[in-house]
């Protein structure tokens, strides 16, 4: 997959809007202009009911067809993520796993103080994002609105989101001389977790059977949460390859 990281002239990396499986034409395009009116133009499309491209949404975009025209298809979140170290779910459940939530403030801020890039999920009209893509993400992102009246649409969302980071970007000024190391791609955290996955499979330790999705996405948040460097996910790699082969002695 190609990069399309974008960067503002202040060098802070400006993050991907991530629709995942969204429905209508039109809500992609009204997602677009709410995403140009901030300064964003990195659109990712996580299989959109309709295809892509769509008809319908041009006319909603009302100009911000830069954004449509920029627009990646993705099949799955994983694939549209792989690049970006640090993903933000947004919705307001948990779905019982344990991911740190913030506010759009702290995430915006988060976002503009990180020098590697970011991808901000938001998913379909009607449903939201499912636990699996939810597992994906560092962090959830929740918007503070009435609990007796949770009723944003997706523009929505995506506007609320997209005013925090271009707010909040005027102001960022880049780390230089930071010492920390780069922090591995989520393409890299997914090859972790697979490694893992497939090891402990193999070894019956997903039993019973029925709680096997529960244990798999609990074992993805735990591997998740953890700031891991490439140095870092390569060494764990390799000792999960020495427990599961060791060497004869």
């Amino acid at each position: 997959m190609n990069s399309i990281r974008e960067e503002r002239k202040d060098g802070t990396a400006a993050p991907a809007i991530v629709l995942v499986r969204p429905q209508l034409g039109e809500n992609i395009g009204k997602a677009a202009r709410a995403m140009l009116n901030f300064g964003l133009t990195d659109l990712r499309l996580v299989t959109p009911r309709d295809g892509w491209p769509n008809p319908s949404a041009g006319p909603a975009a009302s100009g911000a067809d830069l954004v449509l025209e920029k627009a990646r298809v993705f099949d799955s979140v994983a694939d549209a993520v792989a690049d970006c170290p640090h993903v933000y779910a947004s919705t307001v459940r948990k779905r019982g796993l344990v991911i740190p939530v913030v506010t759009p403030e702290a995430a915006a801020l988060e976002i503009c103080r990180q020098s590697e890039p970011a991808a901000i999920l938001f998913g379909a009209e009607r449903s939201g994002l499912e636990t699996d893509d939810v597992a994906i993400a560092t962090k959830i992102v929740t918007v503070p609105i009435n609990p007796e009246f949770r009723s944003l649409n997706l523009a929505q969302a995506v506007v609320l989101i997209a005013y925090e980071w271009s707010k909040h970007a005027e102001l960022a000024i880049p780390t230089e001389g930071d010492p920390r190391e780069p922090r591995a791609t989520q393409a890299q955290l997914e090859g972790l977790i697979g490694q893992m996955d497939e090891s402990l499979a193999a070894a019956g330790y997903y039993h019973p059977p029925d709680r096997t999705p529960v244990t798999r996405n609990t074992m993805r948040t735990i591997l998740s949460k953890a700031d891991w460097s490439n140095r870092e996910i390569q060494a764990l790699r390799g000792m999960i390859r020495a427990l599961v082969n060791p060497r004869p002695r």
